[in-house]
């Protein structure tokens, strides 16, 4: 999730573990090791613009990193102190926040190493967004009201309060795909690939997609709180095969080992960007939950040969798409 969120999290668990007289020590301690695991942003290469997509979330999010994570982070607190803080006190505030960031993040859709090195899956609940000021805000009024009262109890109250979120974030998505399994079952359709998962910034309106046939088939799916869901239809397109692809174009071997990496990322849902002719995109996300526009691709034919492709971005979203979003969030 963003940072707020993680240092947040990070600092909520440091203090519900904490006496209250180390509170506040704890809380800080807690942020800067809830925030720190997403500091593998830096592995970048400047010829190769794809290696961050191979180390985001990976071994600084894994369980099995926790406890180094949580030990650097509780020296690093003790040298900016200047010694006045201890290590053993910071160690368990350090390492329960580190652990907090890896889990948080599996709770969101994007796919996190949780279990590296014992298993290279990317690990995704699609339970949260990966930005949702609902879960955000009462976390971070909770730290900043523990932190002035040095309570550990108002703490372990917001962190309840943020695990029932999150438990409403599982039940909104079973009610998404029961929904979409009504959908496919409706159309004809049989599928072994399908998901679903949480529009930017609510666990309301989700973005359903499936395979049927070689065909990407996606909707917008509401379920509000309380009240009958809505379903609304989206579009389909061909599902990329990239030995196909491969075969029709003459591609060197760093190009297609970019494709090759392209397409674990997005776990198979490659397609041909309809918008942008050579762009392979991946189909899991888009501005609009129905739509098939992918917001970001790498431009495989716009690359010279022995080039590694860049991973291209498309965020402008004009008036017409934001208005239909809300009518979708709004139940229009």
């Amino acid at each position: 999730m963003d940072p707020i969120s993680q240092a947040s999290l990070g600092a909520v668990f440091a203090q519900s573990t904490t006496a209250a007289g180390r509170l506040r020590q704890a809380s800080l301690a807690g942020a800067l090791a809830g925030f720190l695991p997403d500091a593998d942003v830096l592995i970048r290469s400047p010829s190769d613009p794809l290696l961050f997509l191979d180390y985001h979330r990976h071994f600084t999010h894994a369980l099995a990193f926790v406890p180094i994570g949580g030990a650097l982070t509780a020296g690093l607190c003790v040298l900016l102190s200047r010694g006045r803080a201890r290590f053993r006190d910071l160690l368990l505030p350090c390492l329960v926040g580190w652990a907090s960031h890896g889990l948080l993040d599996a709770c969101t859709s994007y796919g996190t190493y949780l279990y590296w090195p014992f298993s290279q899956e990317r690990v995704a609940w699609h339970i949260v967004s990966i930005v949702d000021p609902l879960f955000t805000l009462p976390l971070l009024f909770g730290v900043l009201w523990a932190a002035r009262r040095k309570a550990p109890n108002i703490a372990r109250a917001f962190l309840l309060l943020a695990a029932a979120y999150l438990a409403l974030g599982t039940f909104q998505l079973g009610k998404a795909e029961a929904l979409q399994q009504e959908l496919v079952l409706e159309r004809g359709h049989e599928t072994n690939r399908a998901e679903v998962k949480p529009s930017l910034g609510n666990n309301i309106l989700f973005r359903a997609f499936y395979e049927h046939d070689g065909t990407f088939h996606v909707d917008a799916i509401r379920v509000p709180w309380f009240g009958e869901p809505q379903v609304y239809p989206g579009g389909s397109h061909s599902a990329l095969v990239v030995e196909d692809f491969l075969e029709q174009h003459s591609l060197d071997q760093t190009r297609r080992n970019d494709i090759a990496r392209f397409d674990y990322f997005s776990a198979g849902y490659l397609i041909e960007d309809p918008r942008h002719p050579g762009m392979i995109s991946d189909f899991r996300y888009a501005a609009v939950p129905n739509a098939v526009a992918p917001l970001w691709g790498i431009d495989v034919l716009g690359t010279p040969p022995g080039r590694h492709p860049s991973l291209t971005h498309f965020r402008d979203i004009d008036a017409a798409k934001r208005e239909q979003l809300v009518d979708m969030l709004l139940g229009h």
